[in-house]
């Protein structure tokens, strides 16, 4: 059974800023991801472009050069690939944790879907993309209704409903439309989200003005059915022709996970775990966060340009706590 210092479960941006401090402390460590290589990256839409500018998505002292002003989602993968390469992180793809075990002296017996190891320290760097928040309406079990949104030709000629106003379902929106979708946006509040990238906002409501795009706000989905979708608004319950739904109501950490290793949540509505800001160790010693995960509910709180200092401080506390 594999012994090491440190197994970071996750391998984001984050997942892989953690491997790199842990390899300059020269510390013995794995990362584990469940699916490829920064796998939330991956399942990004296939045209996104970031908010943040290249640099502030750069790890490990590696330059992010970008042909755009804002980089691109491939541009991002080949840059993180590009990195894991250079950095000959040591990292096992396709494989989820399965449970963690502590053990009598204080280490972590990790079960994989593939192998066990032994730790002293773990990681949790898991991100949020993973799971999504459901709209807990009849018939959200429909093939047509999708919560992950990725190439805009898919939706072609068809009649497109998108749930939400944050930056996916406005990208989700206006580019399905751009290939001939006929898109009608369901939006909870009376604006478009205030978060949405400030270069596509005006595009979004000017399409929504001029009727392109049909938006209904302060409204609701009530239910979904094979060829029609009921939508709940100020003026009473319509039903409108659908052929798709892109509910991009947002996503949320593995809580189950969190659960399973007893870290405490936060008992409001954002559910967020405890942990030191100082040192990102959490109530059960040992165990640490890292990047999104520490946010829970509120996702937008946390990114990869400000999670990345996260690695540091992890590793840091690590280093002091073997010196003691």
């Amino acid at each position: 059974m594999s012994r090491y210092d440190v197994f970071i479960i996750g391998g984001g941006p984050i997942g892989l800023a953690c491997g790199i401090k842990a390899q300059e402390a020269g510390l013995n460590y794995i990362i584990v991801e469940k699916g490829c290589l920064v796998n939330s990256l991956f399942n990004y839409p296939v045209n996104m472009t970031f908010f943040s500018t290249s640099e502030r998505l750069e790890i490990g002292g590696v330059p992010f050069m970008s042909l755009n002003p804002k980089p691109k989602r491939a541009e991002a993968l080949e840059y993180y690939r590009r990195v894991a390469k250079d950095y000959h992180l040591n990292i096992n793809l396709f494989e989820k944790v399965e449970a963690v075990e502590r053990l009598n002296d204080g280490t972590f017996k990790i079960t994989t879907s593939k192998d066990n190891y032994i730790s002293a320290n773990i990681i949790v760097a898991t991100g949020f993309y993973d799971l999504p928040q459901m709209l807990h309406v009849p018939g959200e079990d429909l093939p047509k209704v999708k919560h992950y949104y990725n190439d805009p030709h898919y939706y072609a000629f068809q009649k497109v409903l998108v749930v939400g106003a944050s930056n996916s379902s406005v990208d989700a929106a206006l580019e399905t439309w751009r290939k001939g979708a006929e898109v009608t946006m369901v939006i909870r509040k009376d604006v478009i989200g205030k978060s949405v990238k400030y270069w596509v906002k005006p595009d979004i409501e000017n399409r929504i003005k001029e009727g392109s795009i049909k938006a209904y706000f302060n409204s609701n989905i009530k239910a979904i059915h094979e060829r029609t979708v009921d939508i709940e608004t100020p003026d009473g319950l319509i039903t409108i022709e659908n052929d798709f739904v892109l509910a991009m109501t947002g996503y949320q950490p593995d809580f189950s996970l969190l659960k399973h290793l007893q870290i405490t949540l936060s008992d409001d509505e954002k559910q967020c775990p405890l942990y030191n800001g100082e040192t990102m160790e959490t109530n059960q010693a040992g165990i640490y966060l890292a990047g999104v995960v520490c946010g829970g509910y509120d996702t937008h709180k946390l990114f990869i340009e400000n999670s990345r200092e996260h690695a540091n401080k992890i590793i840091d506390a690590i280093m002091r706590s073997k010196t003691l």
